[in-house]
């Protein structure tokens, strides 16, 4: 996997620990050379999963429209900023930039591109994997009331058990490599971790 897009909250939220996620899950792309495609602000959480891949020497895309570069919420230390027009263009280049795609804590712009591109996945329109990092139990109740879905006959459960999750972010690379490749991802030293599946 060479580039990872991460769909994750502009502001901090309430809980530290969504920041401390971010900064490592930054780090730990950057030392595993994968590159960072996200949606190109400076602010809140995803201000700082870009600053900790680039204190790290890994590669960071972000991309955003015009309108919100003008408003100053560009993160203008990245490495390649794609400017676009609309916010369905900036989600079209995120998807073919990437190869695989994952939600951290976020609100209401995290689910709505999380559910996207998993729908995309569904539909065919790609085959990219799609995860959501639970780390801490946060997508816990999201997850479940997914499960609902699937008991009130309204999403295949193949579907819903297409979704990499983990509370990690190595054992979650691992469950989407699997799922891009169709095998584990081969041990690297210290740098991968195998997990059975």
């Amino acid at each position: 996997m060479r580039r990872l897009a991460v769909f994750l909250a502009s502001s901090h939220g309430n809980d530290p620990a969504h920041t401390e996620l971010a900064a490592a899950v930054g780090t730990e792309l950057a030392r595993r050379g994968i590159g960072l495609v996200y949606g190109g602000g400076h602010s809140g959480l995803m201000g700082v999963i870009a600053d900790s891949v680039l204190a790290a020497g890994g590669e960071v895309t972000g991309v955003m429209p015009r309108s919100m570069v003008e408003r100053e919420w560009a993160h203008e230390g990245v490495t390649e900023l794609i400017l676009c027009d609309t916010m369905h263009e900036r989600k079209a280049i995120m998807a073919e930039r990437a190869d695989a795609f994952v939600a951290l804590p976020g609100g209401l712009g995290t689910l709505e591109e999380i559910f996207e591109v998993w729908s995309w996945r569904q539909l065919g329109f790609h085959a990219k994997p799609v995860g959501f990092l639970d780390a801490g139990g946060f997508w816990t109740p999201l997850l479940a009331a997914l499960r609902s879905l699937v008991d009130s006959g309204f999403l295949p459960a193949a579907t819903l058990d297409d979704l990499a999750v983990a509370p990690d972010l190595p054992t979650l690379l691992d469950a989407l490599h699997t799922r891009l490749h169709g095998v584990p991802e081969p041990a690297h030293g210290e740098n991968w971790r195998q997990v059975s599946r």
